[in-house]
């Protein structure tokens, strides 16, 4: 399989798991958008070197979650980074609004949560979210199984404590 047709593969496969990484990465929808590219991009750069001894899952999101990493460095350093958090995708339409605007208001509260978190902190949160279990996120992160399970087990406590007392 060449270079093009692994790229294809793998947009197909995880193009909507990249555009949730870049929310978690990034809130402002411009800049989310820059940074979905450059996924794309570096994901597409990085078939010419890749060797298969890693699953095609474990190098998607290697590959994003090191742009998005990337990405936001450079953004802090060229710009100041303000409160603004920006709006999540929109979500489907419920039979009751209220819920549903809960729901949206809860999902935008958890991503303003994990983007102050530490890149490898972020990381770790996102790929938990996207349902990988930790040794597949050990191997995308360089982590022990054992490293990612206590973060884990971290960043939810952190987490519920800062969704339930409103700090950020």
């Amino acid at each position: 399989m060449d270079q093009d047709e692994r790229y294809a593969e793998a947009a197909r496969g995880y193009g909507e798991a990249i555009d949730r990484l870049a929310r978690g990465y990034e809130a402002d929808a411009d800049a989310r958008r820059d940074l979905v590219q450059d996924i794309h991009l570096a994901l597409w750069r990085s078939f010419a070197v890749f060797d298969g001894r890693c699953s095609l899952r474990t190098w998607v999101y290697r590959v994003a979650h090191n742009t998005a990493t990337s990405h936001i460095q450079v953004r802090r350093r060229h710009r100041r980074v303000d409160g603004d958090s920006g709006a999540l995708a929109q979500l489907p339409a419920e039979d009751d609004p209220e819920a549903a605007t809960g729901q949206a208001q809860a999902l935008t509260r958890l991503m303003d949560l994990v983007q102050a978190l530490a890149p490898l902190e972020r990381q770790v949160a996102l790929l938990y979210l996207e349902d990988l279990d930790a040794a597949s996120i050990g191997e995308i992160t360089g982590l022990s199984a054992g490293a990612v399970a206590q973060k884990i087990h971290r960043l939810k406590a952190l987490l519920a404590r800062r969704f339930r007392g409103g700090a950020a």
